[in-house]
């Protein structure tokens, strides 16, 4: 179901240039696009995000579960990604948040969205960060 949840977003986001689709939860939305690591090809999600300063910041949440999203093994395999905003698209580069850096920042999450904190405890992987930084 969150596949088919996702598939549809996205089309929805692209089908309006992010008129819609570019919200969720009281909260932007933007189009991760990874290269995948088995196939080769490109794979696109919606994902919340969070602005601090110039980069962007994605939650490798997956509601939870005890795995990282492909999207995010993906990247870590290929840090080039494209993204996509209601602004607009660009390449960016991907990375992980230290662990300073997501102390900082968790709080500013689960404040965005609560249901972070939620995933958060229902699994004992560390939930990453990711800052999308725009390559010029």
């Amino acid at each position: 179901m969150v596949k088919g949840l996702s598939s549809f977003h996205t089309a929805l986001f692209r089908a309006t240039g992010g008129r819609l689709g570019d919200r969720l939860v009281a909260n932007d939305m933007l189009l991760l696009t990874t290269i995948g690591t088995v196939t080769g090809g490109s794979h696109t999600v919606p994902l919340l995000y969070l602005q601090d300063g110039e980069a962007l910041v994605v939650v490798a949440s997956y509601g939870g579960r005890h795995d990282h999203p492909q999207w995010y093994k993906n990247l870590i395999a290929d840090s080039r990604v494209s993204v996509r905003t209601k602004d607009g698209a660009f390449s960016a580069l991907a990375r992980a948040a230290t662990p300073a850096e997501r102390s900082d920042l968790w709080a500013r999450v689960v404040s965005a969205y609560s249901g972070y904190g939620e995933y958060q405890a229902r699994t004992e992987r560390e939930i990453p960060l990711v800052f999308l930084d725009r390559v010029v």
